[in-house]
């Protein structure tokens, strides 16, 4: 018989807590045999003092088995899903899932909400008349066979452990904890059923995790779970520090992915969808299919078209608009040469775009339009942003937020490549494609090192 305070102690000294052990205080916490202060206490010295790669493989597989996996045998073509870490204009998923569909593979993509500066796939999507979010099971499994995408929230059976550590993370401090992050993802991921999985994870201002290393250190750690776990994953390290396209905000956001998938949208846009959907294809076994053409060619717009209506949503109808829009100009000549992602994120975010608890609504049409991007031509009263939202209010904390967060000078500037690194598993190890990962112990908060 295990004890709490046991599991406690010896992860607080340091010490490797034992597959049984895991797997105890995991099912213990899920049934409240463990209490919430206890946990709190555990995932501080995990956070603390890390875990190893056999660690957090085995806390992520107690949390999958906490609750029920989708079966996705009978959808009758190859299965793949993609998770990103989160950003500011982060609207991949939207083209992504219809366009890897559209060459033949099956997206399962259950997604989630948005809560400050980053947005919620969720939110964006609710945008669209009609569309909703909460499918059963079944209702999954047959939009899958018939249109080949689907995204929709988490079933409630999926990783019931990881639903009640995650909302624990959120108010001890402990949410930077590598091993705690790793298995929260791959957790629920793996428990959705996908053959295999492409992870976007971000590095920025923007980020979650604001420097390369600590992006490259998490996403180590969550492709050596897929090694563990039989899950062929790979992992693509992108730059946050601006924001993704030139939307920023639900509706905003869904009216650009709709450009996108029309062949048209920014280009940053369209080089990190491709990126990402032809790394997922690979995955699946398609190779003979481009999905920059295919892209192009319309396909995977009649795709989102079948996936919308397929969730009750009218793709044709209009998107909500803001009463109110704010034009920020440029004071000079010049270049714009800072744009910063969270700067722009916190804006949106007070317009009234994301929440600050899980519980609050969100105004579908606040947001801000990047009218000019870093390394851009401006000339002197262009207009750089636009600021959209509904209550006058919001207006003086949107701005005190870009306050800074953006500069017009003589030069251009410079900008790393927006893919810097990809991590791939090949089924007995982690490959690193410009440098390498170590396979030590994982998992101290980023700021730690």
């Amino acid at each position: 018989m295990f004890s709490a305070v046991d599991v406690i102690r010896a992860k607080r000294d340091g010490l490797e807590l034992p597959d049984d052990q895991i797997d105890w205080v995991i099912d213990a916490y899920t049934r409240g045999v463990v209490a919430d202060e206890q946990m709190s206490a555990l995932a501080m010295a995990i956070c603390c003092r890390g875990m190893n790669s056999r660690e957090i493989a085995r806390w992520t597989n107690a949390m999958i088995d906490s609750g029920e996996r989708l079966s996705l045998g009978s959808v009758g073509r190859p299965t793949v899903d993609k998770h990103s870490t989160g950003g500011v204009g982060d609207k991949i998923t939207l083209p992504l899932a219809p366009l890897v569909a559209a060459c033949g593979a099956a997206v399962p993509q259950l997604s989630g909400r948005g809560l400050g500066h980053t947005g919620g796939t969720l939110d964006k999507l609710e945008s669209i008349p009609g569309w909703r979010a909460s499918l059963a099971e079944p209702e999954i499994l047959a939009q899958l066979s018939a249109v080949g995408a689907v995204i929709c929230a988490t079933t409630p059976t999926l990783a019931p452990a990881d639903r009640k550590l995650y909302a624990l993370r959120d108010v001890t401090g402990t949410v930077e904890s590598i091993p705690l992050i790793a298995s929260s993802i791959m957790s629920k991921k793996i428990a959705e059923g996908a053959g295999a999985l492409v992870l976007d994870v971000k590095f920025g201002s923007g980020a979650f995790m604001k420097t390369y290393p600590a992006a490259r250190e998490l996403a180590t750690a969550l492709v050596e779970i897929g090694t563990q776990h039989s899950v062929p994953v790979s992992a693509l390290l992108t730059d946050m520090s601006v924001p993704l396209g030139r939307a920023v905000g639900n509706a905003l956001e869904v009216a650009e992915s709709i450009e996108v998938l029309r062949g048209g949208g920014p280009a940053d846009i369209v080089e990190l969808t491709v990126a990402l959907a032809q790394e997922m294809l690979t995955l699946a076994g398609i190779t003979d299919v481009d999905p920059a053409q295919v892209l192009s060619s319309g396909a995977a717009h009649e795709k989102w078209t079948e996936m919308i209506e397929a969730q009750g949503g009218n793709p044709a109808a209009p998107l909500p608009a803001a009463a109110r829009v704010r034009v920020i100009e440029s004071p000079s000549d010049g270049y714009l040469s800072t744009l910063d992602a969270y700067a722009v994120g916190v804006a949106a975010w007070r317009l009234g775009a994301g929440r600050a608890r899980k519980e609050d609504p969100v105004d579908h049409a606040a947001g801000v339009q990047c009218l000019a991007k870093p390394g851009d031509r401006v000339v002197t009263g262009q207009p750089l942003l636009e600021l959209h939202y509904t209550h006058e209010s919001l207006l003086a904390g949107a701005l005190s937020a870009l306050d800074g967060g953006w500069a017009v000078t003589a030069g251009a500037g410079t900008r790393g490549p927006l893919v810097r690194d990809v991590i791939r598993n090949t089924g007995v190890a982690v490959v690193v494609s410009t440098t390498t990962a170590t396979n030590s112990t994982l998992g101290q908060a980023p700021s730690a090192r």
